[in-house]
């Protein structure tokens, strides 16, 4: 295993059925699995839901992160999975998240609201940096909450 870190950014559709309990399920599922082979791969990050995507950060081992994209890219609950960035990072922006879910709050509705009417929350019009960024932040707002 390398030690050199890696951070992966990609966003997806969502192919998860539209009915609201089906879709809950499916999150906690993925959550619950990634959770699992994050902590055992060395791997850590965020996931944002919103207006039918999925953007996601990873960070960990080079050989674990891109694995773990290959599993994303094989769910069929993810379509057109893009990669927006995979780059060397000297430390980990989520440290302490074997995978952090953003956006379960009323807070969060509210705020990515105004981020999809910044970019219709089409992902492939933001760049891994700021979907980094937009993580980043609501991971710092939500530990203060």
């Amino acid at each position: 295993m390398s030690d050199n870190m890696y951070r992966l950014v990609y966003y997806s559709r969502n192919l998860v059925a539209s009915n609201e309990a089906v879709f809950a399920s499916n999150v906690e599922q993925i959550l619950a699995k990634s959770r699992v082979n994050n902590q055992r791969d060395g791997i850590t990050g965020a996931l944002l839901f919103n207006a039918g995507c999925f953007a996601q950060v990873l960070e960990g081992p080079l050989e674990q992160v891109e694995a773990a994209f290959e599993r994303i890219q094989q769910d069929e609950r993810h379509g057109d999975v893009s990669l927006l960035a995979l780059e060397p990072i000297k430390r980990r922006s989520f440290p302490s998240w074997a995978m952090g879910f953003i956006g379960a709050s009323d807070i969060h509705a509210k705020r990515f609201a105004a981020i999809g009417s910044l970019s219709g929350f089409d992902p492939s019009r933001l760049s891994g940096d700021e979907i980094h960024s937009i993580l980043k932040e609501l991971a710092i707002e939500e530990e203060a909450a």
